[in-house]
């Protein structure tokens, strides 16, 4: 599991370059189940035998998201839960939405 699950998510106040390159590449292989769309935003689908097992996903990523301060997109139908994560404040991508992903990997791990 990646060391990134233990780390804190940090607010971003702004005024800070979204990560692109080798920072962005060496993060998206510490959660390689997830995908990097366009450098600006991750996101990975769980699937569920049924809908009440994915909205207990749901439930338990929305008390991730609230202790970290750090918030995704949720897309839950029956069966599966698409989440998407980026930071609204730079529109795009910083360290704190790896560690947000890795923390819902640890949910979910496959």
């Amino acid at each position: 599991m990646s060391e990134l699950a233990s780390k804190t998510c940090v607010p971003c106040r702004g005024g800070v370059p979204p990560l692109e390159g080798k920072e962005l590449a060496n993060l998206q292989k510490q959660v390689p189940l997830w995908q990097v769309v366009n450098q600006h935003h991750l996101t990975r689908n769980f699937t569920f035998p049924d809908f009440r097992q994915a909205l207990d996903f749901v439930n338990r990523v929305s008390e991730i998201a609230e202790e970290q301060g750090h918030h995704p997109n949720i897309l839950l139908t029956w069966g599966r839960a698409e989440v998407t994560l980026w930071t609204h404040k730079i529109d795009g991508l910083t360290e704190s939405d790896f560690i947000m992903a890795a923390k819902i990997d640890k949910l979910k791990p496959n």
